[in-house]
């Protein structure tokens, strides 16, 4: 016991010892011992080594540390995006395809059925004169009526019959040019198609850039491995061509149309998973190797994927037991 307190005296006379030399070197009251030039080189290296480590150490924390704030940010430009190209494809549809056809319905298919109308009220009148005509000459057998009245009769069945036939003449042509109404229908339908696949695909695009922006975001946690592009992978689908609305899945081009300058004569039985960088990934959607450099997908299933120095951003080498080969990153979910 006596000599832990001895011990604990001692330290502390060093301690104030020390603490009345540093404060009097800092107030001149002291001699200071200087080191010889190199020595205080080396602190000052060393100093600088540690400021410059603890920078780049939060740096990097910030940078990998997942942000909701950026990706909400992200989240809603895409929506942003999204919401434009539905109110440029109601705009489109409702000027080449709605409005032709009300403009149908309140212009032309009025007019065709006030003629109609006509035409009807014609043709009762034409009978009417027809009933009146066939009573005369039943009475003027009978000596009941004059001649006159027959004439009469007769004259009014002209007039009637002239009238209807020019007012079946005005309809018939206006119901024969319904033929051409069924050409703008159909033309009509067909900007309505071209312009429902236009947005299809604007959505496509803005949600695979949104999908390519988040991937990239988590693929920073593995730095070097997994980089992200706004490209999307596969090319547009076409504006022109209705048919085209059907695609509902990326179209990948070939791994040759893909790899870099001296990627295609990569040999996948040389190719080792790196030590570290390796990661699994859920299939999205079936896909069929377009050769054999490339891994055919099943949806749902897991594989493990990796980058190698040199790939194309858009694609990974995939695992799956004992086969190997590229697949393309749109197909997949990378898993943390």
């Amino acid at each position: 016991m006596d000599f832990n307190m001895k011990k604990l005296a001692s330290d502390a006379g060093i301690f104030f010892t020390r603490a009345v030399q540093f404060t009097e070197e800092k107030f001149g009251q002291a001699e200071k011992t200087e080191l010889d030039a190199h020595f205080e080189n080396l602190l000052a290296r060393a100093d600088s080594t540690k400021n410059w480590t603890e920078k780049i150490l939060r740096q990097t924390e910030v940078l990998l540390q997942p942000n909701p704030r950026k990706t909400l940010i992200k989240v809603a430009e895409a929506e942003k995006q999204l919401g434009a190209a539905e109110r440029d494809f109601i705009h489109t549809a409702s000027i080449s395809f709605l409005t032709p056809l009300r403009n149908f319905l309140e212009g032309d298919w009025k007019t065709i059925s006030k003629e109609r109308r006509l035409l009807q009220n014609r043709r009762l009148d034409l009978d009417a004169c027809k009933a009146r005509l066939k009573k005369a000459k039943a009475a003027e057998a009978k000596a009941t009526l004059w001649n006159d009245e027959v004439d009469k009769a007769e004259q009014e069945l002209r007039v009637a019959q002239t009238e209807f036939d020019r007012q079946a003449e005005v309809t018939r042509l206006l119901l024969e040019g319904i033929s051409s109404t069924h050409v703008n229908h159909l033309r009509c339908l067909h900007e309505f198609v071209k312009s429902q696949t236009t947005y299809y695909a604007q959505c496509y695009r803005h949600m695979l850039d949104l999908q390519k922006q988040l991937g990239s975001s988590q693929g920073a946690i593995f730095p070097g491995t997994f980089v992200g592009t706004t490209e999307p992978a596969s090319p547009p689908l076409s504006s022109t061509s209705p048919t085209t609305a059907a695609a509902t899945m990326p179209v990948v081009p070939s791994v040759a149309s893909l790899a870099p300058p001296g990627e295609a004569s990569l040999c996948l039985e040389e190719v080792a998973p790196p030590a570290s960088g390796t990661r699994k990934a859920r299939v999205l959607y079936d896909y069929e190797a377009a050769d054999s450099s490339e891994l055919a997908l099943l949806a749902d299933e897991l594989i493990t994927v990796y980058s190698l120095p040199g790939m194309d951003p858009d694609w990974l080498i995939g695992e799956r037991g004992n086969k190997k080969g590229k697949v393309p990153v749109t197909y997949l979910e990378l898993l943390s």
